[in-house]
């Protein structure tokens, strides 16, 4: 069944709109065609790069690109890119579970892929004219040549648009002539084209260039980065020095390259949290497996409630990660082919699709990176003296997951992004933020209803909570809106608190909706550990609901405004019914020790 706009929620509508378990996508719903892509490129991942673990720590960059090429030999390099232009043109779940399963062997592999595939490849696609995309892309999708993005420099990180690298008009109007320096950049040592963020004259907007590398075109390089983690990835600085680039090169129109980052990094956010997802099932089986194998006190370390809380949890994570990364996921590929179905062009459809959903996008980025060094810190932990060892792969993980807080945007900027974004929908009509928020605050007002209410049914108490932490969210934003107005913005800490509420409701109810929607299909039995999951995840939730809450009120709020609110929090943030944590962590931890690896 197609579906409409009026199924489809917009991106940041969550908070405002109940979503019934059958409309979202979950990884038991993958189609024949996605369960052998996924089981192809595990294959790749188990052949050339776990294998070959030890020559990625070692920097192996050579290693690194021959993986590449034959990525690109067997089409997962061009799983995106239309079949026009050489791709599979396979949709944007498919794109992601790509990406997933493809990254989980060493991080370095997967920061060429993801660089190489994401915002290599994908602002030709997305921007290019079609020459630009008949010259380029084809040699991308297969491998031959291979992808860099040239947008952070020495003066200009976080805030993308401050870049000093210039582009000068040439006197008979035909090229460009770039200066500048630019640093981190993934791919630089062996790409063969580049996407160059530059300046032109006292542009307000940087623009995009498509620039070819030919070190006989004033184009040199630092030496390789040593980095804490992702060893094997090639980072370099990149020098231009009266490089020509002719008029035709340029990418969408002058000063549109700010949009263009923006943009790019929508799609490198998600994607990054699905390149984070398999890195965790991994940890958390070879994890259990070494518990299990591991004794003390002639008892398996699997069997002492310490690590069952531990297993238990990185279990859970994962499992939350999966249903909301999967959740938007197709939700941007709905999105995507609604605006095809009206009339958009492929480059329409798609950058919109994604730009929908750019809260979700920065949500997950936030939590998945997160959670994975979370697992890995974990991992280590299991493993206790032996996880410090570069004899075992827990370290390497540890190492590889730190530059995922780091990289698509910073955490802390994708925390005030994603509020910043949510109010700025509200400001255009998008979500409609004022109504329910205007309801939370009479409800504060009015007196509480001491009736027991019934849960009998499955979830039916958590997703009454679920609506009751939106409400804290509510209540929360819509107060400091009102109170900071466009100044909201300045109010950094206050944003980031605001964020990790939005998150977390976003992450619990993902994996509520994807339980409820498996327990009605295959049986409440069969997803008894599942409903253990979504239910500790949840509880889990809640606290952080609750301290961030209380955080936000007493930074701005005070007498009985303040007394209020947190009377308020108290109230949307209790159970009828606590659920027995324990009971539900080793309940997770069973199921995990029994299939001795993740099993979800």
């Amino acid at each position: 069944m197609e579906a409409t706009e009026k199924d489809i929620l917009r991106g940041g509508q969550f908070l405002v709109k109940e979503t019934n378990c059958e409309d979202v996508f979950t990884p038991e719903d993958f189609s024949e065609e996605q369960k052998m892509m996924k089981d192809a490129v595990m294959e790749f991942n188990d052949r050339e790069i776990i294998p070959n673990k030890p020559r990625f720590e070692a920097k192996d960059y050579a290693l690194t690109e021959e993986c590449m090429r034959k990525a690109g030999d067997l089409g997962f390099l061009g799983v995106a890119v239309p079949e026009e232009y050489g791709g599979l043109g396979m949709g944007f779940v498919s794109t992601l579970l790509t990406c997933d399963y493809i990254s989980s062997g060493t991080g370095s592999f997967s920061t060429a892929f993801g660089a190489h595939t994401g915002i290599g490849t994908m602002p030709i696609t997305l921007y290019g004219t079609e020459a630009q995309k008949q010259k380029y892309v084809p040699k991308l999708a297969s491998g031959e040549w291979f992808g860099a993005y040239c947008l952070t420099e020495p003066g200009a990180g976080s805030d993308a648009n401050s870049g000093k690298t210039t582009a000068e008009l040439s006197a008979d109007g035909k090229s460009y002539k770039i200066n500048g320096q630019k640093m981190w950049i993934s791919n630089a040592g062996f790409c063969s084209v580049m996407i160059v963020f530059a300046r032109i004259e006292d542009d307000k907007n940087i623009t995009g260039f498509i620039v070819e590398n030919d070190s006989a075109n004033g184009i040199t390089m630092g030496e390789e980065e040593h980095k804490l983690g992702i060893r094997a990835s090639s980072t370099r600085q990149v020098f231009f020095n009266d490089t020509i680039v002719p008029i035709e090169n340029m990418l969408a129109g002058r000063g549109e390259g700010f949009k263009i980052a923006m943009n790019a990094l929508n799609v490198g956010r998600i994607k990054l949290a699905g390149a984070c997802l398999d890195s965790q099932r991994r940890i958390l089986s070879i994890a259990v497996n070494y518990a299990n194998e591991r004794k003390q006190f002639k008892t398996p370390i699997s069997d002492f409630g310490a690590i069952k809380v531990k297993l238990a949890e990185m279990a859970t994570s994962a499992y939350a990660g999966e249903s909301a990364t999967y959740r938007a996921a197709k939700n941007i590929e709905d999105r995507i082919a609604l605006r095809q179905a009206a009339g958009n062009t492929h480059q329409e459809a798609e950058l919109k699709g994604v730009e929908e959903y750019a809260i979700e996008c920065s949500i997950l980025k936030v939590a998945v990176s997160e959670d994975v060094q979370n697992c890995a810190d974990e991992g280590i932990q299991i493993f206790g003296g032996m996880g410090f060892s570069e004899e075992t792969p827990m370290e390497a993980a540890w190492r590889d997951a730190r530059i995922a807080r780091i990289y698509e945007g910073t955490n802390e900027i994708n925390r005030m992004l994603s509020v910043g974004m949510l109010v700025k929908k509200a400001m255009k009509g998008h979500v409609d933020l004022l109504t329910p928020a205007t309801e939370v605050a009479n409800e504060l007002m009015g007196i509480p209803s001491f009736e027991t209410p019934d849960y009998s049914e499955l979830f039916s108490e958590e997703k009454a909570m679920i609506g009751r932490l939106k409400k804290v969210f509510l209540m929360v934003a819509g107060a400091a809106v009102q109170k900071f107005g466009p100044e909201l913005e300045e109010h950094q800490q206050l944003l980031i608190a605001a964020a990790d509420i939005l998150i977390e409701i976003y992450m619990a109810e993902s994996a509520i909706l994807r339980t409820e929607k498996n327990a009605k299909r295959f049986g409440e039995k069969e997803q008894a550990v599942q409903i253990a999951m979504s239910k500790l995840y949840l509880y889990n939730a809640v606290s952080v609901v609750e301290g961030k809450g209380k955080e936000s009120i007493i930074s701005f709020a005070e007498g009985d405004e303040q007394r209020m609110m947190l009377m308020g929090l108290k109230r949307f943030t209790k159970y009828t019914n606590y659920p027995d944590i324990v009971d539900l962590r080793n309940e997770i931890a069973e199921k995990v020790k029994a299939e001795n690896k993740y099993c979800f």
